[in-house]
């Protein structure tokens, strides 16, 4: 059993024949989104669902998520249909475009998702904590989020998808918009999270960030699965062999090539200078200005990974939809008596209760039971009288019996 209690299973999501056809108004097949994709995701791995725009990865992943119905083919997400309610507690998403409520602070952001999925109090606000620093802004956690750049709210994005402990964790673009650091932070929190035994869906046009940390990709066009494998099958160079040496003078390199060519009959195609990945240039400069305490008023680099992901405790899944579902039974057992005893209210009856509530409450309780009674006559009757009169007037025939004479 895994912490969940859901039980182990062998694939997260599994999909064969997967199709999404788009139709028209008069249900005239428009797009094929998804033409016949297969695949699966397995526990505890990240996955690359890569391609240009327009080749049906946003498809796939809202019909994962159940926002969208598969046309044909199968789909299953941890062994259940994607619009099972009990499949959403165990995901967390972060959609292509970063939705937020804009008058709220980051720390009200995310416990109102915590709310959402029935966290105590308590514990939202440690997981509030310990996001806020793994995402580096604990320093802006009470600036509106309308104030955010594009980067700093895909931080906070990355924190509220992850603030229910997801076990498959869905990323659609993680790290557009963010500097350098934000994506160097990123790709080591998926990692992290990996070893930590959650699964995750990597989706993005950065293709450097996808070859560091995918154990398995897929590369889609026109709809269609054209590439698959682990990044090692995919990438590997078999027309050429590299050889990785300490620095070698001119002299010595035509040696080698001397050398290489009298055993094998191959020169050497050419040579150069290693050098080190722009990436990690700028993350050298920034942190040697943060050594000399050069004051920022962005986002931090933030801290490490979070503590409570991947302990699966505290949690209450499905907890607003448990809520929802007791109070639609609750209503449909007490609809039948509502129907049984109909209430019939006159035009003056909203008027009359109110101002019997208003002076109750100016009045202090009777003594007995006689003076309970002589007071709530002596106002309804005050108040009866005072509201006929009024509607006498309004009367065509004059009294209720047609004589014209008004009600004593």
């Amino acid at each position: 059993m895994n912490p969940r209690g859901q039980g182990s299973v062998r694939t997260v999501v599994e999909a064969e024949g997967l199709v999404k056809t788009f139709s028209d108004f008069w249900l005239r097949a428009k797009a094929r989104a998804v033409d016949g994709v297969t695949f699966e995701i397995r526990p505890n791995e990240i996955f690359g669902l890569l391609g240009p725009n327009g080749s049906g990865k946003s498809t796939t992943i809202k019909m994962i998520l159940g926002l969208l119905r598969k046309s044909k083919g199968r789909l299953s997400v941890f062994g259940r249909d994607p619009s099972d309610v009990s499949v959403k507690a165990r995901l967390g998403y972060l959609p292509e475009e970063t939705y937020m409520y804009r008058f709220l602070n980051p720390r009200e952001t995310l416990d109102y998702f915590g709310k959402l999925f029935g966290l105590p109090r308590t514990t939202r606000r440690r997981r509030t904590d310990e996001l806020l620093e793994m995402v580096g802004l604990e320093g802006a956690a009470h600036r509106v989020v309308g104030e955010f750049s594009k980067g700093m709210a895909r931080r906070l994005g990355i924190a509220q998808a992850l603030i229910n402990d997801p076990e498959f964790l869905i990323l659609d673009e993680p790290t557009s918009g963010l500097d350098p650091i934000g994506t160097r932070q990123v790709k080591d929190l998926l990692v992290d999270l990996r070893r930590k035994g959650k699964t995750v869906l990597l989706s993005s046009h950065l293709l450097a960030d996808v070859e560091d940390v995918c154990d398995r990709m897929v590369i889609l066009y026109g709809g269609k699965i054209r590439a698959s494998g682990t990044a090692e099958e995919l990438l590997r160079d078999t027309k050429h062999t590299t050889l990785h040496l300490p620095r070698l003078d001119a002299a010595t390199i035509s040696k080698v090539d001397a050398a290489i060519r009298r055993e094998v009959g191959v020169a050497i195609d050419r040579v150069e200078t290693p050098r080190q990945r722009l990436e990690d240039l700028f993350l050298q400069i920034v942190d040697a200005a943060r050594a000399e305490q050069v004051e920022t008023s962005g986002a931090m680099r933030g801290g490490p990974t979070a503590a409570f992901l991947g302990e699966g405790d505290e949690r209450q899944p499905g907890a607003l939809i448990a809520d929802l579902e007791r109070a639609a039974t609750e209503s449909k057992l007490a609809a039948p008596v509502a129907r049984s005893a109909p209430v019939v209210r006159g035009p003056h009856m909203d008027t009359i209760a109110e101002l019997q509530r208003a002076d109750g409450t100016r009045t202090a309780k009777p003594a007995s039971a006689a003076a309970t009674k002589a007071d709530s006559e002596t106002v309804d009757k005050s108040v009866i009288e005072g509201l006929l009169g009024g509607s006498d007037n309004r009367e065509p025939d004059g009294g209720a019996d047609g004589s014209g004479a008004r009600p004593k």
